[in-house]
């Protein structure tokens, strides 16, 4: 099998540039990684662009026109091949609250996708999301079949565990919280907080049980002042907080420039930093398409929401209500409105999500062994080029 080089790069490291460096490819692997390498048969010349390992997104639900609670393949392929011209190769599928049917319809799709999907980004875990939120702290999900955790539901959305890596967002204060996280996380699935008002020590208790990473840190959780409405004194420490505070939480933030401002994401950086701090889109099938209403979730029982102004809006345009961009303009954005340097704003978008799904020692950098999972970028930091698996597909 032949090598191919890509030569003149400005090659992306986790910790650092390396310029007109070069990485070889035998297959769908990485070879080679550093100065020119003679012998190659194939040489693509990247006039000294950016090559980064493939985006890997944690949380994810649709784009153009696709939500992945749509309920067919071809809606996941849509998404995925959506998302993948946004530089993403690996992502997880992520559920809205849905019916029971949608819930285990959801995850089935999510078994038999499992792996390369053809002309998009690779599916490789699978991110369950919506039964177990707390229904104050929905935000803009359907209000539909929130569930209490038991042994019935539990058994039947966590089979999937045994064919794919398998995530599931879970409010620490809803009743069996922690008996769900303790049972199941010994079977290898892993557990998330998010959609949740807990106080911090029922956040305590979610880490003490096994959780370990929080959706969307600052949307759709507890805080200091949202617990002072249901109690004056002392002022107490919510999910927020707690996820500052607890090393063993890994989070994630929605650099879209408009879910959080400037100082919110260098807040985020500074206090999780690089390693624990994951970049996601959240974004829903407004992706690539005009202004107007979709529906967040499956379509026609979903909720209406709205694209407005390079977000996901409420209806009425009150609230937010997930992301409608892709994960190059979050690199773009952390870059250049928090100051993160370049080499950790990449690694937040693919190394740090690819260690947080247990995937990290086949994909999220460029290293030999790894998976040629390639996006390149150009000096303004947009995707010129998108290989999977060693093949160009953007």
């Amino acid at each position: 099998m032949a090598t191919t080089i890509f030569s003149n790069a400005t090659i992306v490291l986790p910790d650092r540039l390396l310029h007109r460096g070069s990485v070889s490819v035998n297959g769908d692997r990485i070879t080679s990684v550093g100065t020119p390498f003679p012998g190659a048969a194939d040489t693509i010349n990247l006039n000294c662009w950016y090559l980064c390992p493939g985006f890997v997104d944690l949380h994810v639900h649709g784009g153009d026109g696709a939500d992945f609670m749509d309920g067919t393949a071809e809606a996941f392929r849509t998404v995925c091949r959506c998302h993948l011209r946004h530089g993403t190769t690996s992502l997880t599928p992520t559920s809205t609250v849905a019916r029971m049917d949608q819930y285990l319809q959801f995850l089935e799709l999510c078994g038999e996708l499992h792996g390369d999907v053809p002309g998009g980004a690779r599916i490789v875990s699978s991110h369950f999301y919506g039964p177990y939120f707390a229904r104050p702290a929905r935000g803009c999900h359907p209000d539909q079949d929130f569930l209490t955790p038991n042994a019935e539901n539990a058994e039947a959305f966590t089979k999937l565990a045994t064919r794919m890596p398998l995530n599931i967002t879970v409010a620490p204060e809803i009743e069996n919280a922690n008996w769900l996280v303790q049972t199941y996380s010994a079977r290898g699935v892993r557990f998330n907080a998010g959609h949740s008002f807990a106080t911090f020590p029922q956040v305590e208790a979610a880490v003490a049980a096994g959780v370990r990473h929080v959706d969307h840190l600052f949307c759709a959780m507890s805080d200091r002042a949202r617990l002072r409405q249901s109690q004056t004194y002392p002022m107490r420490g919510g999910l927020m907080e707690a996820t500052l505070y607890f090393d063993e939480l890994t989070t994630e933030v929605i650099a879209d420039g408009k879910h959080l401002t400037p100082e919110l994401l260098r807040l985020a950086y500074k206090v999780k930093g690089p390693d624990r701090l994951a970049l996601v889109t959240d974004s829903m099938r407004a992706v690539d398409l005009p202004d107007g209403e979709y529906w967040f979730g499956a379509e026609g029982t979903g909720e209406r929401v709205r694209k407005l102004d390079g977000v996901g809006v409420t209806v009425q345009g009150t609230a937010l209500a997930s992301g409608v961009m892709g994960m190059d303009h979050g690199v773009r954005t952390i870059h250049r409105t928090a100051g993160v340097p370049l080499p950790e704003a990449v690694r937040m978008a693919s190394l740090t999500p690819a260690r947080i799904l247990g995937l990290d020692g086949d994909i999220g950098s460029l290293e030999v062994g790894k998976r040629a999972d390639f996006v390149v970028l150009d000096a303004e930091l947009n995707v010129r080029q998108v290989y999977v698996g060693g093949e160009r597909l953007v």
